[in-house]
């Protein structure tokens, strides 16, 4: 099986497919705990005006930045967890949106643009990939303004009925995110071990 990440801040969209790209569940799972900021470089480090009268200095984001990453890890973990339990079979791969190149690891810099924007976002998606990888999944990485013109391409005459026909079966939401990560999933099957077309 192979399941797709469409990511938000401290929550992500999952589908699930079997080899011939059925989708086997959707869900919607929490990648950070409750009472913890989402987004903590850009809405408590930012140098947005907005934000300057509560701005942390290097070292309280920095650690503040710390809980949250432990707290995504474990929240992850047990919504990665509770997925594979649900499902009748192993998990190949999972598919995450990719991240720019280039990002510092200096807490001074993430916290200016036009990383303050960003960082937040790529801390969660490394954590997917960290418990993805630490159960054996394969991570594949997609381009979200590429994968649906690889997926219909790669599926044909297929493409309706894979990407837009859950939605008759599912009920709504069936929403872009949901789309994408299907169409992830197709790209991400290419070549994996299980004999998927």
């Amino acid at each position: 099986m192979h399941v797709g990440v469409a990511d938000h801040l401290g929550w992500a969209v999952t589908v699930t497919t079997s080899a011939d790209h059925e989708v086997l569940d959707r869900r919607r799972i929490e990648l950070v705990g409750t009472g913890l900021p989402v987004a903590p470089i850009h809405h408590e480090g930012g140098a947005w005006p907005q934000h300057t009268s509560r701005r942390l200095d290097d070292a309280a984001l920095a650690s503040l930045v710390a809980q949250v990453r432990a707290s995504a890890a474990l929240a992850t973990a047990e919504s990665l967890d509770c997925l594979a339990a649900d499902l009748a079979g192993p998990i190949l791969s999972i598919s995450l949106r990719a991240s720019r190149s280039g990002l510092p690891a200096d807490i001074a810099a993430l916290r200016r643009p036009p990383y303050e924007s960003r960082a937040d976002a790529v801390m969660y998606r490394h954590v997917l990939a960290e418990v993805a990888e630490a159960r054996g999944w394969r991570v594949h990485l997609y381009d979200p303004k590429q994968v649906l013109d690889l997926a219909t391409a790669r599926l044909g005459a297929d493409a309706g009925r894979v990407l837009d026909g859950p939605r008759a079966r599912w009920g709504p939401p069936w929403t872009r995110d949901h789309r994408t990560a299907v169409a992830a999933t197709v790209v991400a099957a290419k070549g994996c071990p299980d004999g998927s077309p």
